[in-house]
């Protein structure tokens, strides 16, 4: 079928320069997400008085919406174009935090009330998934292939440095002016970033041929199962670690959600090119075994190839890690460039499944054992993420889902 897709238009500034403009789009996106996630589950627990359940509904909401956006937000920015999208969603962001000043006025009703709010954050989730898949597309768009995995490295670290930023300023708000100042923010600071991106240009677009999402989906499915499961984590700091320090009579709570988004950019900024690397060195591999295949045996072809760029052990190492942070990388290169955007969509589909089933499910698992049996769940789950890796190691594809 033919589309209206994405042209691939490289920037010829250095990598930085290209995406920083992006970078400050996600960051200030995330930024409301981020100033919300220590005092959200405090205002329903505390402030409208509900339990564990419905602090994990609330949460989840925002990524069950997520996951309903995605495969529209994908379609939208490949057809329409990453900019429109990001504005797009930008809008919604802000319109999330205008049901969030509605939900305080009636806040005399707790059940309306939390109602309005999780409509807040419904819309928020869908905003989300706007500027974040629409980022990464035209991220991808400008950039040479081979910095594929630089690109989802460094928007990543943009969204969880807005996390980082966004908990103890969300914390110091909500101390002093309560949740009204929060919905504020959240109303107001999605508007900035259009005058950021209003005199960037458009990625040109062309008709092209693109996959359905039934198609993308089908080829991400793998990278995207273990993205979810090692979401789960992810999911447990920001929805109970507030209420963990809250129950302890620990001050700062804040720390948790910073300290994850830190150790998260550290791990970007020092090994976004992991993935990328790997890739080259897989390709070598596959070189010496075609040259080396009619005069040698199977194992002998193996021992080299493991060692081709760098040195048994190091190699092992590499694919390791790129196997666990490259999930992203290997969605986008199962699909073709003009379907990126619906790859994106789908892929991170899953993590909002994650989030949206999760959430709510460690609620129960509060509420039945205790906030201490969350944090252990979680992790037993985290760790199921290395066998996806594992998979994705033994079994790779290229675009067109031919196994390497």
């Amino acid at each position: 079928m033919s589309v209206v897709a994405m042209k691939e238009t490289v920037d010829p500034r250095p990598l930085a320069a290209s995406l920083l403009p992006i970078m400050g789009v996600v960051f200030v996106g995330f930024l409301v997400i981020g100033v919300a996630m220590p005092v959200l589950p405090l205002y329903v627990h505390d402030g409208l008085g509900f339990g564990t359940f419905v602090v994990g509904l609330v949460a989840g909401s925002q990524f069950a919406a997520s996951l309903i956006a995605r495969p529209w937000a994908g379609h939208y920015s490949d057809g329409r174009g990453a900019k429109r999208a990001v504005v797009l969603g930008l809008l919604a962001a802000s319109a999330s935090g205008l049901l969030y000043l509605c939900s305080l006025l009636i806040r005399r009703d707790p059940e309306a009330s939390v109602a309005v709010l999780l409509l807040g954050r419904a819309v928020l989730g869908g905003a989300e998934s706007f500027i974040i898949t629409a980022a990464v597309s035209w991220g991808l768009a400008i950039v040479d292939a081979q910095n594929t995995g630089k690109v989802i490295a460094w928007l990543g670290s943009a969204m969880f440095a807005a996390f980082a930023i966004g908990a103890p300023v969300g914390s110091a708000l909500y101390a002093g002016y309560g949740f009204v100042a929060i919905a504020l923010v959240t109303a107001l600071v999605p508007l900035a970033p259009l005058l950021l991106i209003a005199p960037l240009p458009a990625v040109v677009l062309v008709p092209r041929a693109r996959l359905s999402f039934v198609k993308v989906f089908g080829k991400v499915w793998v990278p995207g199962l273990g993205s979810a499961l090692g979401s789960v984590g992810f999911g447990a700091v920001t929805t109970f670690a507030a209420l963990l320090f809250a129950d302890r009579g620990w001050t700062q709570g804040w720390l948790a959600y910073t300290a994850y988004a830190v150790a998260f950019i550290l791990a970007r900024v020092f090994f976004s090119h992991a993935a990328d690397r790997f890739q080259v060195w897989r390709r070598q591999g596959r070189a010496v075994l075609r040259a080396d295949r009619n005069c040698r045996t199977g194992a002998d072809v193996a021992g080299r190839s493991s060692r081709t760029g760098a040195d048994r052990g190091r190699s092992h190492g590499i694919r390791i890690f790129a196997g666990l942070s490259g999930f992203g990388v290997e969605a986008v290169r199962r699909v073709p460039a003009q379907s990126r955007g619906l790859a994106m969509g789908a892929y991170t589909a899953f993590l909002d499944l994650a989030q949206g089933l999760a959430s709510p499910a460690l609620g129960l698992v509060a509420k039945g054992a205790g906030l201490n049996a969350v944090f252990l769940v979680s992790a037993i789950t985290v760790l199921c993420a290395a066998l996806v890796a594992s998979w994705l190691i033994a079994y790779p594809v290229t675009i067109g889902g031919q196994p390497q």
